[in-house]
């Protein structure tokens, strides 16, 4: 039973290689493994049964399209103005400045969005004009916010940090606390990466006037349903007023309520929001099914255990395990989605990384990891040759080579990398807010 597992990897990545969909792929490696283990039919058929109703039975996954549809509120409803002009009005007439505020709005939007891509798509039809309109060199302006997209997912709330909370049986709350820090260093990151870059390449950057301090103070104003939003969430959730589903209900119902009272929320936007909610849903929910198949075909064939006594056994160091595990997600997080590379690789991963000793509790152990792989799987998105991000705003800025924004968007690489490095050596940064 144990060669299945082994056997199915191959087959598994040729199935992800031919384009078919992740989610497919790996049910029909669980289910095909799952027939080859147990042998009986009655009995295979009577797991995928309990299989398919413990999956969706799973109060937890109801998260889930509650911040996709407050991330479609948001996105529908012209917030994503608001923040770039407010960020633009503060930071514009610095050098690299309108580069700077679009990757302000993007944490800001990511706090109420929690989609990589949705906030790469968004803020680029805001921000890019703007950008050619002040002078920003094209490969430049599509590598910001192509890094700047990836917030979107690390500030919290995030769908991602959801789903590895759910795999790992860890505190979604402790998990969007501990992801704050990080994502606001790297937000602070990707200006200093912008600051040097405009330096060492000064013509890729125009300037404009400064904005008087009372057209500044208007537009921080009206970013205040941003604000409210994310603070009644994510604190409501952490001072325990509410379970993070039921933040994650109120928090949608509040960006409706504010996104109608705004004048933006017809019937037609409410209509559009619903039906983006339940695509991205059901595509989540698909690959979801697909993992669960698949995972616990894995968990019977003990590959996951295997991996785990194996690797205790050759005595590796416990930081050089995790250096391998976090290389392995860069690596890969090139070729596929993060949310398909969490599902797929948490059940193999974190089984082999909570039996090492990193000194800290088991707890401590899992949050501090989920916060690396979240980075690491991120990384990929802007990663050449095939980063998914930068084919987004490629798609919106036909009139720049691909070429152009490769270049410009090592830089960002770069600081990613330096903030990982920085993470891994000091996990107190992540885990700060927690306590002890």
């Amino acid at each position: 039973m144990l060669e299945l597992g082994y056997y199915s990897f191959p087959i598994l990545l040729l199935m992800i290689f031919l384009r078919a969909p992740i989610g497919l792929a790996m049910m029909l490696c669980g289910i095909g493994g799952l027939y080859l283990a147990m042998g009986s039919p009655m009995m295979f058929l009577g797991k995928l049964k309990n299989e398919t109703y413990t999956t969706f039975s799973s109060y937890s996954l109801t998260i889930i399209p509650m911040f996709l549809l407050m991330g479609q509120f948001a996105t529908l409803s012209g917030m994503s103005q608001a923040l770039f002009k407010a960020a633009e009005s503060w930071l514009g007439h610095r050098r690299g400045g309108v580069a700077m505020a679009a990757v302000g709005a993007c944490a800001g939007f990511g706090a109420i969005c929690g989609s990589s891509l949705a906030t790469a798509a968004t803020m680029s039809r805001v921000a890019l004009p703007e950008l050619r309109r002040y002078g920003y060199a094209g490969g430049f302006s599509t590598a910001t916010l192509a890094a700047g997209g990836t917030l979107g997912i690390l500030i919290p709330p995030s769908v991602i940090l959801v789903i590895y909370a759910i795999l790992t049986e860890q505190n979604i709350a402790k998990l969007f606390l501990a992801a704050f820090i990080p994502g606001i260093l790297a937000a602070i990151g990707y200006m200093i990466t912008i600051s040097i870059y405009v330096r060492v390449h000064p013509n890729a950057a125009g300037t404009r006037d400064a904005v008087p301090y009372s057209e500044r103070f208007k537009a921080l104003a009206d970013v205040w349903p941003v604000l409210i939003v994310f603070g009644v969430v994510v604190g409501g959730i952490y001072l325990g007023w509410f379970t993070p589903t039921e933040g994650a209900a109120i928090g949608a119902a509040g960006t409706g309520i504010i996104a109608y009272l705004s004048g933006n929320l017809t019937w037609a936007v409410f209509r559009e929001s619903i039906i983006s909610t339940a695509q991205s849903t059901a595509m989540i929910f698909f690959i979801v099914l697909g993992a669960g198949f698949y995972n616990s075909f894995l968990a019977l064939s003990q590959v996951p255990q295997e991996l785990s006594n194996w690797v205790v056994s050759q005595g590796f160091s416990p930081w050089t395990v995790l250096t391998m595990v976090l290389v392995f997600y860069l690596i890969f997080g090139c070729l596929m989605d993060s949310m398909s590379m969490i599902l797929l690789t948490i059940p193999i991963f974190f089984p082999v990384i909570a039996v090492l000793d990193f000194g800290m509790s088991a707890e401590h152990v899992a949050i501090w990891f989920g916060i690396l792989v979240l980075i690491v799987v991120e990384v990929g998105l802007i990663t050449p040759p095939v980063g998914m991000n930068l084919f987004i705003i490629n798609a919106m800025d036909r009139k720049t080579p691909m070429t152009a924004t490769y270049r410009a968007v090592l830089w960002f690489v770069t600081s990613d990398i330096l903030r990982i490095i920085l993470l891994v050596l000091f996990p107190s940064i992540t885990l700060f807010l927690l306590g002890d």
